[in-house]
């Protein structure tokens, strides 16, 4: 007697975000760690041309090709914040082209890093990532022009991008004034979202919030390049608040002081973060920098976790003049950066104080 042949179903796609140990910009090593790595790099050789390298940990390499033009390179990759893939691709991308904008540059082309599960996801799945890269790159008005591809355990995403700006235009994160105003581009709370959607606690409104401000390009920095009297800038993510603003106060030689009731949050992440809802990088930020910061006295667990929370293709963070503040606020809200908002200064000293 024969047995028939019953077709079976194709087993389900597995959930992205099952696929990686850590998601999104969550996934950087902590920066205690990453300093120690690469506390011998100053000792290469270092070309005149060379505008900006790894010296003040800034968001991108920037390189003179003449007196008109400067070469901004970057690259940032990382395993799903989401399980949408169309979705991943889109906020891993719009991350890679940010540190152009952060700069003050304009991106010109990209380059696709793949690694992929090819045995564990589908290709339809994988061609969905790409397809969001493509979209996200074609909105910032540029190509995905080569790029690499490997079989890998975990999902893996990125871009190489590369922009052009006038060299008199560099915008690095060392270049803040004591008395500058800083103002931040878009609200905290990415980090604590992804933490809620790994643990299935994340609502509709919730995701659509997240992917919104993570998928909106830092466009901005163009316009913010042109003013003079924007000093530094640079974009808050993997290392959260906290660790970007450390980085510009170090590289200026100043203090940072934010206002803690200034901070724009992204709507619900207080409660979330009340819940537990933290990433583990949160923390791992926080123990690799805590020593620089003075908080309140009765700041809430919460609100220390957001000041740390991973930040995935978060927004500008700018030292500008006082004078200048308005400008800067005008550009953001035109641009579509409704949250935009004063949050500190910087002053005489070192480190940084959340007041």
């Amino acid at each position: 007697m024969t047995t028939p042949n019953i077709p079976t179903k194709a087993p389900a796609a597995p959930r992205l975000t099952s696929l990686s140990h850590g998601g999104g910009c969550g996934c950087k090593i902590a920066p205690g760690v990453l300093s120690e790595i690469l506390k011998n790099s100053s000792n290469l050789p270092i070309p005149a041309q060379l505008l900006v390298g790894i010296e003040t940990a800034d968001d991108a390499a920037v390189y003179l090709l003449n007196d008109e033009q400067a070469l901004i390179a970057t690259t940032d990759f990382f395993m799903p914040i989401v399980d949408d893939p169309y979705d991943f691709g889109r906020i891993a991308a719009t991350n890679a082209i940010s540190d152009v904008y952060a700069m003050g540059g304009t991106p010109i082309m990209a380059l696709g890093l793949v690694g992929m599960p090819i045995n564990v996801l589908p290709l339809e799945t994988i061609g969905a990532i790409l397809r969001g890269g493509q979209d996200v790159c074609r909105d910032a008005g540029i190509p995905i022009a080569g790029g690499h591809t490997i079989d890998s355990v975990e999902p893996i995403y990125g871009l190489v991008v590369l922009g052009l700006v006038h060299p008199s235009r560099v915008k690095k994160n060392s270049g803040a004034r004591a008395g500058d105003v800083l103002i931040l581009g878009k609200p905290l709370g990415v980090g604590i979202l992804s933490a809620a959607l790994k643990k299935e606690a994340l609502g509709d409104q919730g995701y659509a919030c997240m992917v919104a401000i993570a998928t909106q390009l830092n466009k901005p920095g163009i316009e913010l390049a042109k003013l003079d009297g924007v000093h530094a800038l640079t974009d808050v993510t993997g290392f959260g608040l906290l660790g970007h603003g450390l980085e510009l106060a170090r590289g200026a030689q100043l203090k940072m002081q934010l206002q803690l009731d200034q901070i724009p949050l992204l709507p619900g992440v207080l409660e979330l973060a009340t819940q537990g809802m933290i990433t583990g990088a949160s923390g791992r930020n926080w123990d690799s920098y805590g020593a620089e910061v003075v908080l309140p006295a009765d700041i809430s667990p919460a609100h220390k976790a957001l000041l740390s929370d991973p930040q995935t293709s978060g927004g500008l963070l700018v030292a500008c003049a006082p004078e200048q503040a308005d400008q800067v606020l005008d550009i953001f809200i035109k641009a579509g950066f409704a949250r935009a908002a004063v949050i500190g200064q910087m002053v005489p000293g070192a480190g940084l104080a959340v007041l």
